[in-house]
């Protein structure tokens, strides 16, 4: 397995242990990882801490060229919001552990030039179909329903 998506777990399984949702994302320039972070909505009471906003903050300011060089990394397909972070800040790689359990915008975010790779890793998937079944209000809270 990529050692970037097995970061990525990494975060997920902490957000999980922390009573969140089991999603983790990181940031890798250049092949290191820049920035790293998982849903985070239940710990801070937040609006918008998903895993990839949060990796994004925690990653710091960047220049627009760090970015165009940026991977960001996630275990489940961002939402609309991460897409649009991603494409706002010109991230030109998505790679995605598992896109069974939600899937986001993925095609148009290819549309605008973004490579998006999904690479259905079990663990991701059964990360989320057990934290689904555990906790279905808490999951439609996280994506809008």
């Amino acid at each position: 397995m990529d050692i970037f998506l097995e970061e990525a777990i990494k975060e997920a399984k902490k957000g999980l242990s922390e009573g969140g949702i089991p999603i983790g994302s990181v940031l890798v320039i250049d092949g290191k990882i820049v920035g790293r972070g998982h849903n985070r909505r239940v710990q801070n009471s937040s609006a918008i801490l998903h895993a990839e906003m949060d990796c994004l903050e925690n990653a710091g300011r960047l220049k627009a060229i760090d970015y165009k060089r940026a991977t960001i990394y996630s275990t489940l397909s961002p939402c609309d919001m991460c897409s649009g972070a991603i494409l706002l800040y010109g991230i030109k790689r998505v790679i995605i552990g598992e896109n069974k359990t939600f899937k986001g915008p993925e095609e148009y975010v290819k549309s605008r030039g973004i490579e998006v790779k999904v690479v259905d890793n079990k663990e991701c998937c059964n990360l989320m179909e057990s934290f689904i079944k555990a906790s279905p209000e808490l999951w439609n809270e996280d994506i809008g329903e």
